[in-house]
Order: structure tokens, then C-alpha cells, then sequence
């Protein structure tokens, strides 16, 4: 009886210790180069954090929240990434990103899409974003995108 207590116990009163460590995720965030500069200069969130949240969205994503399990899943390859890049990791972010963007096909032609991670942190009073990581430049194909 005693050994299934103690077995249950874990489960039951969680492990503040379940962390190492608190540290800040990286965000993804993508812009479009178009040919002549061949440089990014918007870049816009991926799947940014809605600013407010009504009680029952918060209530219903307690029992169904796939696009949220996503972005958790993104901020992994994220993770990964800064510590080794991988290719699996590289087109898991982009492939999302292809399959998210609205594109007319006209408007996608030869242009090319890239992203980074970017952190951020406080720094007294001043909210600093350090990039991580910067992927190269890719294709943006019609055939790719929604």
C-alpha cells in the first residue's frame, strides 16, 4: 500500500525542480527578400501571442489546443537549433512558415523568404533582442503555400 502511495505521491504534488534553469525561448520570426536588395527589412512574428484571451478561449484550450501544441513543438526546433542546427529542425520551421503564409502566386514570384530566432530579454529598463540565429534565404513557391 505504502509503495503505491509513494509511487502516486509524484504525480499528485509536482517537482518545483523541473527545470534546470528559466531562461528566455527564442521567436521565430520571417521576412520576404525580394530580388534586387536581396535584403530583409520587415520582419514579422510567426504566430504571435494573441494579446488578450476571453475566460472561455482560456477554457477551451484546457481540452483542445492543437495550434498551440504546434508552436510549442516550433519553440523545441527553436531550441535545438540555437544549441546545433539541424536541417530537420531548419525545415520543420520553414515548411510551418510556407504553410502559413497567404500568397498570391503572382506576388511570390521570385521572391524568397528567410527567418531567425530571436531573443528577448530586459536589461534594466531596456528590453533587448539578441538574434540567434539566421536562416538562408529560400524560394517561396506557390505550390508550397495555403
Amino acid at each position: 500500500m505504502w509503495k503505491t502511495i509513494f509511487l502516486i505521491l509524484p504525480v499528485l504534488v509536482p517537482s518545483w525542480r523541473f527545470f534546470k534553469a528559466i531562461e528566455p525561448s527564442p521567436r521565430v520570426q520571417w521576412a520576404l527578400i525580394s530580388p534586387p536588395d536581396d535584403a530583409a527589412f520587415e520582419w514579422h512574428e510567426f504566430r504571435a501571442r494573441p494579446e488578450t484571451v476571453s475566460p472561455l478561449q482560456m477554457l477551451l484550450r484546457l481540452f483542445w489546443n492543437p495550434a498551440w501544441n504546434e508552436s510549442l513543438f516550433l519553440v523545441s526546433c527553436a531550441e535545438r537549433i540555437q544549441e546545433s542546427p539541424t536541417d530537420h529542425s531548419i525545415n520543420e520551421i520553414r515548411q510551418r512558415i510556407l504553410n502559413d503564409i497567404l500568397m498570391d502566386p503572382v506576388e511570390a514570384t521570385g521572391r524568397r523568404l528567410q527567418f531567425r530566432l530571436i531573443f528577448v530579454h530586459r536589461e534594466g529598463t531596456e528590453i533587448c533582442k539578441e538574434t540567434a540565429f539566421l536562416s538562408d534565404a529560400f524560394p517561396v513557391t506557390a505550390g508550397e503555400s495555403r
